[in-house]
């Protein structure tokens, strides 16, 4: 491996944490969006750094599952996004509070 596992890690927590602080922020829809999406990105990149490591493809196509998964979430999620907007006039997230059950 080229990279040192303990680097790809440190890389992957510091995305994952800042794209924890982008959805604990909680001021925009969009926002909220993009740190999910950096969350995930930061789990792939785990995934493809272990599958180096050990030297088999599994990690790598669990990433292919999860780039799957995250177009299927980005396209449900940007179609809410435009209903809300339309909606409310508004992507704020506490312009939202009818909405919880």
């Amino acid at each position: 491996m080229i990279v040192p596992m303990e680097h790809v890690l440190v890389l992957s927590i510091i995305l994952f944490t800042l794209g924890l602080i982008c959805v604990l922020a909680r001021r925009n829809l969009i926002m909220i969006l993009i740190g999910v999406e950096v969350m995930l990105n930061a789990v792939g990149l785990t995934f493809v750094g272990a599958s180096a490591l050990w030297q088999n493809l599994d990690g790598q196509m669990m990433v292919i599952f999860l780039m799957a998964m995250t177009s299927a979430e980005v396209s449900i999620s940007l179609a809410m996004v435009v209903y809300l907007q339309r909606r409310k006039n508004s992507v704020d997230v506490r312009s939202f509070n009818e909405m919880r059950g």
